[in-house]
Order: C-alpha cells, then structure tokens, then sequence
C-alpha cells in the first residue's frame, strides 16, 4: 500500500511539472494606436512577423525566437524588447508618446524598461534648444548631467546582466562621442561666422519660378536660408514646418529662400536628372518662398564659405546683408519664432 502511495505521488509531480514552451508570448496595449493596427517585431533579416491589433489597442501573439534583442514598429514608432522562449513578456504605452509612456512587465522587464530609460535619458539632456544654440559650457554641463543619470539608471536596474550594460555603456559612450564632435563643429562654425559679421554671398542662382537671383537682389530684407536637397530626409520633414513660417510671416520684411545642393546624389550621379528631380519636388509638393538652385552644389562658393558639411542648414541674414545667425534654428524648433519676435520681423 506504501509503495502504490509513493508511485501514485511521483506520477501526480511529473504530469504537474510543466515542459518549457518552446516560444515566447508578448502581448499588451498601445492607446491612440496608428492606422496600421499593426506591431511589426523583428530582428535585421532574421526574423520578422506582424502582429495585428484588436480594436482597442491590445494584442497578444506567441513567437519562436532566438533569445536576444528585437526591434518592434508601430507605425512611424520604433522600440526594442528581449525576447526569449518560455518567457511572457509586455508593455503597454501611448502611440501620442511612443518611448516616453511605455512600460514593460512580465520576464525580462528589468532588460526591457532599462533599454528604454536608458534611451530617454539622453532625449530628455539634449533638448533641441541646446543643439541650436547652446554654448560649450552648457553641452559639457549636459554631458556631464547625462553621464550622471545614466549611472542612476545603472544602479536602479542592478539585476540587468552583464551583457546588456556593457552593450548600453557602449552606447552612451557613442553618444557622448557624436555629441562633442557635433557640437565643437557647430561652436566652430559660430565662432568662424560670428554675428554682425557680412554674409558670404551668391551670383545668379537659378530660381524655379525663372530667371536668376543673387543675395544683392534681397538687400533691404531678412532672409531666411534653407539649405536642402531632395534625397535629404531630414529637410523633407522640415518642409510642412516652414510652410507654418512662412505663412505666419507672410508680408513682413523677410524672405524665405530655400536653396537647393542637389548635384547627382539619389540619381546615380546624373546632374541632369538631379535637376529635373530638383524642379519636380519643388512643384509637386507645392513649395513656397523663393526656390533656388547652388550652381554646383556642396561644392558651391557660398555653400563652402558657410561650412555647410550636412543639411538642412538654417542660415539668418539682416537685411544690411549681415549674418545675425550662421546656424539659425529650424523651422519645426519654437526658438525660429522667439528669434523673429526678438529682431521685431
């Protein structure tokens, strides 16, 4: 009877032990979700499978994974989650918000919100104001300030392993790296094109709208420069902000030109097609101001004598042809407006 008793006991804690899934199990909630209604997860070429949500932002979905870091997208919106087979992992957050409201729960969440705190301590040190127009001493304060948060954040998520904080260490390290050299080249240019001092100027730019134009012909203005090219995806996203600018400051003693540097790139090195493309951007998405061409783009004089190594570039003249800033703020950073407001435009 003892040994039926100890066999039946052995039978019942083998048929309760359960066998490790052979997936992992993410599931959550995104509110104000995209259109799409869709989570891609995926990693490079390995992996990828979309996830479609409910109607009310929720989802849930098993995958087969190798453990390790996946990239997920959620419309225009990207965040990145440790996934492991066996695990039940989530987060919820707010499309309105994407990184800044997201939590995560379940297995691995110390990895997953130390990811992501660590993400936002950078966004939350580098404000665009001080990108714009900060001083050396302000950036190495910022840096020092990120630096420290950083640690905080190390300390909070003590359990993270060994590889992940040595992979963020990596990061924040880069991040400090690309912020000093970003920024001693804008202090550089600043320093080279100080205030007051007269513009570099141009001759007989092609404008779209016809004929051509030189910086001499604006005397008398402010003018208000964008340097950009059709393959550039960060002047195109500036574009619906300057349309604002322009039509808030429509009237008033200042010209809006957009110049363009397109001299092959994105057309396989064809000028001519870079032009065409130049002038069909132009009229399909209906750009305003004054639209002109560099005679040989960034290889233009006045391109060069402006230090213009990357765009957009923003670029303030008065109208005594003199620079009032050489690396003015963007059209989408409230700082344009405060700018305009202060010289009384």
């Amino acid at each position: 009877m003892k040994q039926l008793l100890i066999l039946c006991l052995a039978i019942s804690i083998l048929a309760c032990k359960e066998e490790p899934k052979d997936y992992a199990t993410i599931s959550g909630k995104i509110e104000n979700p995209d259109e799409s209604k869709t989570l891609k997860i995926f990693q490079g070429r390995n992996y990828e499978k979309t996830i479609t949500l409910n109607d009310d932002g929720t989802f849930k979905d098993t995958l087969k994974v190798e453990a390790g870091d996946y990239n997920f997208q959620h419309g225009k919106e990207y965040g990145q989650i440790y996934l492991k087979n066996d695990n039940e992992s989530s987060f919820e957050t707010d499309n309105n918000s994407f990184a800044d409201s997201m939590v995560f729960k379940g297995d691995a969440s110390d990895i997953n919100n130390f990811s992501v705190q660590s993400f936002l301590v950078a966004k939350n040190h580098f404000s665009e104001d001080l990108i714009s127009s900060g001083t050396k001493e302000e950036v190495e304060k910022a840096l020092e300030s990120y630096k420290a948060a950083y640690e905080d954040i190390k300390n909070k998520y003590a359990d993270v392993d060994s590889t992940h904080i040595a992979r963020m260490n990596q990061s924040v390290e880069n991040t400090v790296q690309q912020i000093n050299r970003f920024m001693a080249a804008k202090l550089a240019t600043r320093e080279a094109l100080p205030k007051g001092s007269p513009s570099p100027s141009f001759e007989n730019y092609e404008n779209f709208a016809g004929g051509e134009l030189s910086l001499s012909d604006l005397k008398g203005k402010y003018v208000y420069f964008d340097i950009w090219a059709t393959w550039c995806g960060p002047c195109i996203k500036e574009i619906p902000s300057l349309k604002k600018v322009e039509e808030q400051y429509e009237g008033k003693n200042i010209a809006f030109v957009s110049i363009s540097v397109d001299e092959g790139r994105g057309y396989k090195g064809d000028k001519a097609a870079a032009h065409a493309g130049w002038k069909k951007m132009v009229a399909d998405k209906d750009l305003g101001g004054i639209q002109l061409i560099a005679d040989n783009g960034f290889q233009s004089e006045f391109v060069k004598n402006y230090q213009i190594n990357g765009i957009p570039r923003f670029i303030l003249v008065d109208p005594e042809g003199n620079i009032v800033n050489a690396d003015a703020p963007r059209p989408s950073s409230s700082a344009l407006v405060e700018l305009f407001d202060e010289l009384g435009i």
